[in-house]
């Protein structure tokens, strides 16, 4: 019938196609003055082309630039708000602590001064830190911490299941609201929908002030899928902090041996606990669009005496792109050795030139990543860099006892990295992420203990059996490349 109406009327068929291709080019336009990435620019503008209708929809749902829209806007008028709170004394702590530390810190100065003007992320002396291995550690840990818990714990989360863990975890802090204790929680809408409404409610009836970060409502079609909230954050009582990359789930506590998850967390008492909390106000403000009363007891100024000059990064939709910029910086100070461990491994252009610099240059740079990745397209978009990392120099490992989850990196003797981003496109430019920076020779060197010790569960990938790989399946990876801008 469709057929012929337009056969009767092809002038409005030529008319549709008209405005279709309008469309199009205005669409290509758009494309090129809002994506700053070029890789993805060219990606994008692929698809319209040669998938007219769904490669416009797709754009439409992963690729709008929302840190332009105002949308974000709110939220960065806001960060500002608290910053200006609080600038005194980051600005004190951070030239205080440089002054007291600056020998040691000059390897490091640029990647620490840079946080600080970008992000106004101060480095913090007399930290305590400590790393927990795995979900079994990290919770044995959490819940000793929260028992403890007198005036407020804050959680932010990009996963929390409705599971044994998730739900003695929420026994807790509904214990810990009946004993006065404020508890706000934070979660990514897309991340933890399997936390089911049963449990949110215990926790609002409990009196536990809960949101989620972005509220999405259609998730097929949620724009905002493509800017997740992938923080895993405790503060309590604004002096100690948990972050890393273990989320609120049985599986992170392997209750299965025959699917092991491997991971880092990092645990941290004294003033680095400041900046975790001003990211914390600053989502939960964006959240809610509402301002709590912040009053001193939020935010701790004291020195507990360890040994841990700590810093943060922390990127979002809403900020620099200050753990990729940091992460390149801190990679080109490296004089020895760098050891990268990560699940997913698409790097930007910016970071994967730093790599293949520091190993050209005698640095001994080793990547660990599962042999095995969670998912089909992106194992194969980051199999198709290790032929490169290999012919550079740098040494790859393939974990095979499970999946290895960890994101952590360690430069040198001083310098390490724990966090939330991997080391992917979607981590270092559009999700809300935080990566905590030890400078301490024991976490460092705890870190690369860990490292050989997971190496005895690795396999090295070598160039010449590397290049010998299927042509298809060299194909395939090279495909899934040219569309790891849009995973």
């Amino acid at each position: 019938m469709l057929k012929e109406f337009f056969d009767h009327f092809p002038y409005i068929l030529l008319g549709l196609e008209g405005l279709y291709l309008i469309g199009i080019i205005f669409l290509a336009g758009k494309i090129i003055m809002d994506t700053r990435n070029t890789s993805k620019t060219l990606a994008y503008l692929m698809l319209i082309i040669f998938l007219p209708v769904v490669g416009i929809i797709i754009y439409f749902v992963f690729g709008v630039n929302y840190r332009k829209n105002k949308f974000y806007t709110f939220k960065i008028e806001r960060n500002e708000q608290i910053y200006q709170a609080v600038s005194t004394y980051i600005h004190e702590t951070h030239h205080k602590t440089l002054e007291n530390h600056h020998e040691e810190m000059d390897q490091f100065l640029t990647t620490v001064n840079f946080l600080y003007h970008a992000g106004h992320s101060p480095l913090s002396q007399g930290n305590y830190a400590e790393i927990l291995v795995n979900g079994e550690r990290k919770f044995e840990k959490v819940f000793e911490v929260l028992e403890k818990a007198v005036h407020h714990i804050h959680l932010e989360y990009y996963i929390y299941d409705n599971d044994s863990i998730g739900n003695r975890l929420a026994d807790l802090l509904v214990k810990k609201a009946g004993q006065g204790v404020k508890v706000r929680f934070l979660y990514d809408d897309m991340g933890s929908g399997k936390i089911g409404k049963k449990l949110l409610r215990r926790l609002k009836d409990a009196g536990i002030e809960v949101s989620p970060v972005n509220k999405i409502t259609f998730r097929l079609l949620a724009n905002r899928v493509n800017y997740r909230d992938h923080r895993k954050i405790i503060i309590i009582d604004g002096a100690e902090v948990f972050t890393g990359g273990i989320n609120v789930s049985d599986k992170y506590i392997n209750p299965n041996p025959k699917q092991y998850w491997r991971d880092v967390h990092l645990y941290m008492k004294g003033e680095a606990a400041f900046y975790f909390q001003f990211l914390f106000f600053s989502n939960w403000i964006f959240a809610t669009e509402k301002i709590p009363e912040i009053s001193q007891l939020y935010f701790s100024k004291n020195n507990v005496g360890g040994s841990s000059l700590i810093q943060t990064a922390a990127s979002g939709p809403d900020t620099k792109p200050s753990i990729m910029l940091s992460t390149t910086s801190a990679i080109l100070s490296a004089k020895k050795r760098i050891y990268i461990v990560t699940p997913y491994f698409i790097p930007v252009e910016t970071v994967l030139n730093a790599i293949k610099q520091a190993a050209l240059s005698g640095v001994d740079v080793r990547l660990m990543v599962p042999k095995s990745g969670d998912s089909v397209v992106v194992n194969a978009a980051a199999y198709s860099y290790y032929e490169e990392l290999l012919e550079n120099k740098v040494r790859v490992f393939f974990y095979k006892k499970g999946f290895i989850h960890a994101k952590t990196m360690l430069i040198d003797d001083i310098f390490s990295s724990v966090g939330t981003a991997n080391m992917d496109v979607r981590s270092q430019e559009l999700n809300f992420e935080v990566n905590a920076l030890v400078f301490d020779q024991k976490i460092n060197g705890k870190l690369q203990d860990l490292f050989h010790e997971d190496m005895n569960d690795c396999e090295e990938v070598h160039l010449d059996s590397w290049r010998k790989r299927p042509k298809h399946k060299v194909f395939f990876e090279h495909l899934a490349r040219l569309l790891s801008p849009l995973i």
